[in-house]
């Protein structure tokens, strides 16, 4: 396995003869550095900029106001970056080797669910130094060149730089597919004002496979290759501040910071691949934790046990928030019960609000037990 500081650089060797040979060390950089895979894209994203402003106006986006903030730079690399004429994407896997089986957690309605991406180091950690490196080592071989690395931290269309440069086809569910690892991974780039030779666009595979649109909980894959963001587990769990729409609520199940269920159920991840770093393994039970557990975290505890963990950016209330929409939908055990009556107390009017719709939730389900049984 990698450690979490990538590799000291090399002595400078002698300067590529052509931007082919160029490509290939910088593929082979990459891979020593601990990424999955390397390729070189264009940078045209012509179509992919249509469907974004359609997918924009019909304000599928929800509070990501930051998906419109840049305008079209976010589909024109050479706009968002001056001088920028192709893109180094790079993947890396994270399915951890020794996280609880995703399927059983979600079936425990007294566990919580995390996406299995943030169970344990936040992934920026990670991948920004490498990325920084591979800028270093292509330097140390040409000489000083423009660039700009990007890790889910900018206006930029990942995935459909990621197509082009050969890494795999964004699937119906809208996330990237590789034929060869699946869809578990992380995505980076390496804006470059290099002329480099590109890697073949990946073609599309998923055929007349609808998995993905009939396992999402809450419909929010409305038709293949469409997502209304605003019904998205992850977007109600990461990306929304307020208040979860009561409706959804009992959708969310015990999932409490993201969903993995469109990839669970995508037959190409069959051919997924473990992650190679130790630190993308779980930390602090997040694999499996109790949710009445999970509860009584102090806001110094959510702080200090995830300082170093992609969720802590939700903030302590948003935190409570989830877990109390997941006790709601929980077996109403005393612990369980012992935990929302608590939070009702929060000082976070957010916290109080969904604890005593899932106290509420629980009185409901016990009056109607009641009447059955009357």
């Amino acid at each position: 396995m990698h450690s979490d500081h990538p590799p000291p650089l090399p002595a400078p060797g002698p300067p590529p003869a052509n931007p082919t040979e160029l490509a290939a060390a910088i593929k082979s950089d990459a891979l020593v550095l601990g990424f999955s895979a390397v390729g070189i894209g264009s940078i045209e994203l012509a179509e992919d900029e249509t469907r974004l402003g359609a997918w924009l106006a019909a304000g599928r986006h929800g509070e990501m106001r930051y998906m419109a903030r840049h305008g079209d730079k976010r589909s024109r690399p050479a706009e968002l970056v001056p001088g920028t004429l192709t893109v180094v994407s790079v993947r890396l896997n994270y399915w951890p080797h020794s996280a609880r089986d995703a399927e059983a957690v979600l079936a425990d309605p007294e566990l919580g669910y995390v996406s299995r991406y943030a169970v344990g180091r936040d992934y920026h950690k990670f991948m920004r130094p490498r990325l920084a490196q591979l800028a270093r080592r292509v330097a140390r071989r040409i000489g000083p060149f423009g660039f700009r690395a990007y890790v889910d931290t900018g206006p930029v269309l990942e995935k459909p730089l990621a197509r082009n440069a050969g890494l795999g086809w964004i699937g119906k569910h809208t996330n990237l597919i590789d034929e060869k690892a699946g869809s578990l991974f992380f995505l980076g780039e390496l804006y470059t004002d290099l002329a480099l030779p590109t890697d073949m666009p990946s073609t599309d595979h998923c055929g007349s496979c609808t998995a993905c649109l009939t396992a999402c909980p809450t419909g929010a894959i409305t038709a293949p290759y469409q997502l209304d963001a605003r019904l998205c587990i992850s977007y109600l769990t990461i990306e929304l501040e307020g208040a979860i729409p009561e409706e959804l609520r009992p959708l969310l199940g015990n999932r409490i910071y993201g969903c993995d269920d469109c990839q669970l159920v995508c037959p190409w991840n069959k051919f997924a691949r473990l992650a190679r770093q130790a630190g993308f393994e779980p930390r602090h039970g997040l694999d499996a934790p109790a949710l009445a557990d999970l509860m009584t975290w102090s806001e110094g505890e959510f702080d200090e046990r995830l300082a170093s963990s992609a969720i802590r950016r939700i903030g302590y209330a948003r935190w409570q928030r989830n877990i109390a929409v997941a006790l709601g939908n929980s077996t109403p055990t005393a612990p369980v019960l012992a935990a929302l009556t608590r939070a009702a107390d929060s000082p976070s009017a957010l916290v109080r609000e969904h604890a005593g719709w899932a106290l509420a939730r629980h009185r409901q389900r016990r009056a109607a037990a009641d009447g059955v049984s009357d």
